[in-house]
């Protein structure tokens, strides 16, 4: 051996993401260990969270308050990942005989058995790319259709036809509809040039939790800001005007 240091974890949680002016995200706000390959998704949420939010208030399309928000949908996250992370990182480096069974005999006998599942191998994938990350119960979330809630992320449907990820390419307000809507939601979108996404319902949709003839109000970061199993475009207005956004300024 020609050189050694020691290499010290810590993991920790700022007591708030935000003071006044200042934001605090990715390694500013949470650092814990490499376990999971975590830091760099954690950190880009936190960048894109902050980045519409931050877009908004200064162009004039929300009030301030919605900045509020960042560190409401984003701490508990954290919170939760840390521990996580610490756990994992306890196993792996713990001392002793027992310790040292489960991690040389046991995890390589279970580990292969268990990817061989295609449940567990999507398991792991979801959790990992963190695509099940949700803000459900938090104040910009809102409603049910299907088995999508308001702040969980949109979920992808593709078949021979194409997929419903193609209109998220371009970062805003959005709404989409599987199956038919109503000319009220029609004319009310048109006329606040809202963008309406309307697919023809699809098998694929329904294997993806997609409610049939609802609406899904999209934010800029793609999760569902409402899911409702209406076509009433008033409830689109109503949401708008309570959270103070204006998105077509």
């Amino acid at each position: 051996m020609h050189w050694f240091s020691t290499y010290r974890v810590h993991h920790r949680v700022a007591e708030h993401f935000r003071s006044g002016r200042a934001f605090l995200l990715g390694d500013a706000a949470h650092v814990h260990s490499p376990a999971g390959g975590q830091g760099m998704n954690t950190g880009i949420g936190d960048a894109i969270n902050l980045a519409w939010k931050l877009a908004a208030v200064l162009s004039g399309g929300a009030e301030p308050r919605l900045l509020d928000t960042y560190e409401t949908e984003r701490i508990a996250f954290a919170r939760r990942l840390v521990s996580t992370t610490d756990k994992v990182f306890s196993f792996v480096t713990a001392e002793g005989r027992m310790a040292d069974l489960l991690r040389m005999r046991v995890a390589p006998f279970l580990i292969p058995k268990m990817a061989g599942f295609e449940a567990s191998r999507e398991f792991l994938f979801r959790t990992v790319s963190q695509v099940t990350l949700n803000y459900r119960g938090m104040p910009l979330s809102q409603g049910e259709a299907g088995h999508v809630h308001g702040g969980d992320r949109l979920p992808w449907a593709h078949d021979g036809e194409g997929d419903n990820f193609e209109p998220l390419r371009q970062p805003c307000w959005q709404v989409h509809v599987y199956g038919d809507t109503s000319d009220e939601m029609i004319a009310w979108c048109a006329e606040h040039h809202l963008p309406l996404h309307v697919f023809d319902w699809r098998p694929a949709f329904e294997t993806a939790g997609l409610g049939r003839n609802g609406f899904y109000l999209l934010r800029p970061d793609t999760y569902v800001a409402i899911a409702d199993n209406s076509a009433d475009p008033k409830v689109i207005e109503r949401y708008f005007r309570d959270h103070g956004i204006r998105p077509f300024q």
